[in-house]
């Protein structure tokens, strides 16, 4: 509710980012890198970015043992999705925030890497 008494819906109202006029669907990121050797888990999520607008990121659980990197995540990428789907950045972490119910904060996990992004 603002100053003038009008609401205002924010957050998604479905889970895609826009980049460049491109829709991206972080959920095809993120059953392909599901797939990755050395991937446990991850989850793809939109940040601000001053020249595209809004850009992917993916925060990535490796597996035990495992010490994927981001270039070879990229490496792994190629030619199996256009690269305009790619995420800008990889972050690497312990575990991703989840809700009682075992769904992925999304919100949470951009705060929790970005600050207030």
């Amino acid at each position: 509710l603002d100053s003038d008494g009008c609401y205002w819906v924010v957050g998604r109202s479905k889970d895609m980012v826009i980049s460049g006029g491109e829709n991206i669907y972080p959920a095809e990121l993120e059953n392909l890198l599901a797939t990755c050797p050395g991937v446990a888990e991850a989850a793809a999520f939109g940040v601000a970015d001053p020249q595209w607008g809004e850009s992917l990121a993916a925060a990535v659980v490796r597996q035990p043992g495992s010490a994927l990197d981001a270039e070879q995540l990229r490496q792994w990428l190629d030619g199996r999705i256009a690269r305009y789907k790619w995420p800008r950045r990889f972050i690497f972490v312990e575990a991703l925030p989840r809700t009682a119910l075992g769904k992925v904060i999304k919100d949470d996990l951009q705060r929790l890497v970005f600050g207030n992004s």
